[in-house]
């Protein structure tokens, strides 16, 4: 398992945007609906990485299985903090720590930037709740009908920040 960053979409586009069409498939609430389009994916990852926003991919037999971003804030006064966005893992390799090693590689590029704070946020009752909790993520709220899930259903979010 190897985790890289990802400075050139190119390479990986194809594979990303597969990615993104199976997790949104399985109802992962992802700001896209079930079923999602090839073209819209592939546009998805065209703009994603920038100065403010950094992506990892997680590599398994050179086959990407995973991926994350780190949104670096770009206001003035929040050079401190950082948001975790669109941790997704294919779900043929769920369950052999691909999601924790990219939140892990992340949260280590966040120290690089001198980030101090780290905020994300998941679908109440998701299986992520257990990982961010693990890692120690900690709730501090709760949003009632907050997005929709992949097949139109409104879903509460979690709330989480870390102080790194």
């Amino acid at each position: 398992m190897q985790i890289v960053e990802v400075k050139d979409i190119a390479t990986y586009q194809e594979e990303l945007a597969t990615l993104f069409q199976k997790v949104v498939a399985e109802g992962a609430a992802l700001n896209y609906l079930h079923p999602m389009q090839y073209n819209i994916a592939i546009n998805y990852w065209k703009d994603v990485v920038s100065e403010q926003v950094r992506l990892f991919i997680c590599l398994l037999d050179g086959k990407v299985v995973g991926t994350i971003q780190l949104h670096l804030a770009d206001k003035e006064n929040g050079q401190h903090r950082a948001e975790m966005a669109k941790l997704m893992t294919d779900p043929d390799t769920r369950r052999k720590g691909v999601a924790r090693k990219l939140l892990q590689h992340a949260e280590q590029a966040a120290k690089q930037e001198k980030r101090s704070l780290i905020l994300l946020d998941t679908a109440k009752g998701s299986s992520a709740n257990i990982l961010y909790q693990s890692e120690g993520y900690i709730l501090f709220g709760q949003v009632p009908a907050y997005s929709q899930d992949a097949f139109g259903n409104y879903k509460d979010n979690n709330f989480y920040y870390k102080e790194i």
